[in-house]
């Protein structure tokens, strides 16, 4: 009975034979969320803009025995989000379990002071993106019989900041994703969940925090959880200021 217990918590607390797709892995939190989802068993595949910063990730991660994949994908552009998601069905054999939509663009401008320019690059690479990744990976998390989304919101969406509109419009928008697609998509045994984080200062506490959270929602442990918007901000957003800092 004892052996069976410890069994089924090994396997509450495990990713092991699960596949993760991590937008934006090489740098910041995702790069953290992929040696987390790792470390937890997953098998991963990341993407980013640039070659060699992909490619000096993967060697890192082979030397440490992680089993990561790389692909070069400009997030902000249809057609190289659609090709990724086809390099991602290939490898994963039509199945994946995670999909970490961690990818996204901001500028600290006054709202009269945003170009044209500006507003679309951070409403694709942000916003769109997130959206289009989610409804071309929906295929393959239904197919893997246990699907799990996790956004990477930001509290810019749940509270105002200034020199942020753009940036907090999007993270507000993907936290109503997050609700619409746990309703829409429970039926195919998918969860969404988003973790909305305070400012990051990469690599310190606050990231650790933001992979740990990210990594426990996709775990059979939180099964029961989705629809969520979790934010890690140290409770600045129901004080206005952070009581667990000094």
């Amino acid at each position: 009975m004892a052996d069976s217990s410890a069994s089924n918590m090994s396997l509450r607390w495990s990713l092991r034979g699960m596949t993760a797709l991590v937008t934006g892995g090489t740098k910041g939190i995702g790069h953290a969320i992929v040696e987390e989802l790792d470390g937890l068993g997953a098998t991963i595949h990341i993407c980013a803009r640039n070659k060699d910063g992909i490619n000096t990730r993967l060697k890192e991660w082979e030397a440490k025995g992680y089993q990561v994949t790389g692909s070069v994908c400009d997030v902000s552009v249809p057609a190289e989000r659609e090709e990724l998601m086809k390099t991602v069905s290939s490898v994963f054999c039509g199945k994946l379990n995670i999909l970490v939509n961690s990818a996204a663009a901001y500028v600290f401008k006054d709202t009269l002071d945003f170009t044209a320019e500006d507003h679309s690059n951070i409403m694709a690479t942000t916003f769109d993106s997130s959206f289009h990744f989610s409804t071309l990976a929906h295929p393959l998390l239904k197919a893997s019989g246990s699907g799990n989304i996790v956004f990477i919101s930001s509290v810019a969406g749940v509270v105002a900041l200034p020199m942020l509109s753009n940036y907090s419009a999007c993270k507000g928008a993907i936290n109503q994703l997050t609700k619409s697609f746990a309703c829409e998509w429970a039926k195919d045994k998918i969860r969404v969940n988003s973790v909305a984080p305070w400012v990051i200062r990469t690599p310190p506490l606050e990231s650790n925090q933001v992979m740990f959270l990210v990594a426990f929602l996709c775990l059979p442990a939180a099964s029961y959880i989705t629809g969520q918007v979790i934010c890690v901000d140290g409770g600045f957003t129901v004080n206005g200021f952070h009581p667990l800092h000094d």
